[in-house]
């Protein structure tokens, strides 16, 4: 059978089109040095100066910024506990209503969450602000990590941690020393996940925060309500090229990973054989 036949070819062609020509577009227009986002009239780097003296925008940056750094943490390790308790902790009481709060998110809409998270903030008296916006954030992408760890956790070789507990190495030990460091590119993957799904977040974000925090995305979405401006162009752009990087790293540091074990399983049957 040929995969590669004309129709295939021809789908591909248009899918990808469909979805990255858009995002090219914009990041051409973004070196456009007419104002008017749709005339071109010359290349030039203007609008992103014009962007790095914009105020508004890089203080929504750095709240931004600083809300996916912390957020993200956070879930990672909230996460990967999640995901090492649902794997490794058995049947236990209570596990169902415990997995089902973990992947609740995943199909819950936006709306709901954020109108949950802001009545629970009015209920307990907090005041809205990057510490109502980081919790928000954690609690959604909390959930993205746990799926992304505990599907490296299943397919993990439990005889390593039962040799090193032979050894004499407590769990804690055996966790800190093995586990991790084999399970790492599947929490760095969960953490790059959650630090671009905090960058991108505008509903849950909206209900959450207050006059004192402003994220990038909100500052983008009330800026595009009066018209478009190649600043934005300049700053989808900047984005874009953030969130290309996050993938390009996940997939060398899980790439590396791949051949280590490799080399590592490759190395230990020549040893079995000698």
């Amino acid at each position: 059978m040929n995969r590669l036949s004309p129709f295939n070819v021809i789908s591909l062609t248009f899918g990808f089109a469909f979805l990255y020509l858009p995002m090219l577009i914009l990041v051409i227009y973004s070196f456009n040095k007419s104002k008017l986002v749709t005339v071109w009239a010359g290349f030039s780097t203007k609008w992103y100066g014009e962007l790095l003296s914009n105020d508004a925008f890089l203080d929504a940056a750095w709240v931004t910024l600083k809300v996916a750094v912390i957020s993200s943490s956070i879930a990672t390790v909230l996460g990967t506990m999640a995901a090492y308790t649902l794997v490794r902790g058995g049947r236990f009481f209570g596990r169902t209503l415990f997995s089902g709060m973990i992947y609740a998110p995943l199909v819950m809409p936006e709306v709901i969450t954020g109108l949950s998270l802001l009545l629970l903030f009015i209920g307990v008296g907090m005041d809205r602000g990057v510490m109502t916006i980081v919790l928000a954030h954690t609690t959604f992408s909390m959930c993205f990590v746990s799926v992304v760890v505990s599907s490296r956790l299943a397919t993990f070789d439990r005889s390593l941690e039962e040799a090193a507990l032979d050894l004499g190495a407590s769990p804690f030990e055996a966790f800190r020393l093995i586990t991790l460091p084999i399970i790492a590119p599947a929490v760095v993957s969960g953490w790059l996940l959650a630090f671009t799904l905090s960058l991108d977040d505008l509903v849950i974000a909206s209900f959450a925060t207050g006059p004192s925090a402003t994220t990038l995305p909100m500052k983008i979405w009330s800026s595009v309500r009066l018209g478009v401006s190649p600043e934005i162009n300049a700053l989808s752009s900047i984005l874009i090229g953030l969130v290309a990087s996050g993938v390009i790293i996940a997939s060398l540091i899980s790439k590396r990973h791949s051949v280590r074990i490799q080399q590592e399983e490759r190395a230990a049957g020549r040893f079995e054989n000698n």
